[in-house]
């Protein structure tokens, strides 16, 4: 069952909002941004960076698809392997805010690589070297 169009609207409120306190400054962003995009029913964030011969490279790294019969979205991040794997500290949310804030936090560091540790999809404890 497709978003209705409200919930496109309230998709692209949130995610518009969420996205512009993360972004990089106004004069970066021809070398890098972070844009979104909604497929079906899955929102995807993406980073785009300017190669060095001009080209773009776009790759995303979170995902939150809506499952209409549990009314939950659950989330997912892209590993290195190029396949979604589920997000482990916070399986599902209730909403489009709830993805925004459980990418925000990424206690594990799947999304933004912050951290002590990236501990993702049972990847064990990966000490991150300053």
């Amino acid at each position: 069952m497709a978003l209705t169009e409200l919930e496109v609207r309230r998709t692209a409120k949130v995610m518009c909002e969420f996205l512009n306190r993360k972004r990089p400054p106004m004069h970066v962003r021809d070398q890098l941004d972070l844009p979104w995009t909604l497929e079906g029913q899955s929102v995807y964030l993406l980073e785009v960076r300017r190669l060095k011969d001009g080209r773009q490279h776009e790759r995303s790294f979170a995902k939150a698809t809506w499952v209409h019969t549990k009314i939950i979205r659950k989330i997912y991040w892209e590993r290195a392997d190029i396949k979604w794997h589920g997000y482990e500290p916070v399986a599902a949310v209730k909403s489009i805010q709830g993805f925004c804030d459980a990418v925000e936090a990424d206690p594990y560091g799947c999304f933004w690589g912050q951290g002590e540790a990236i501990r993702c999809a049972g990847a064990g404890s990966i000490p991150v070297l300053s």
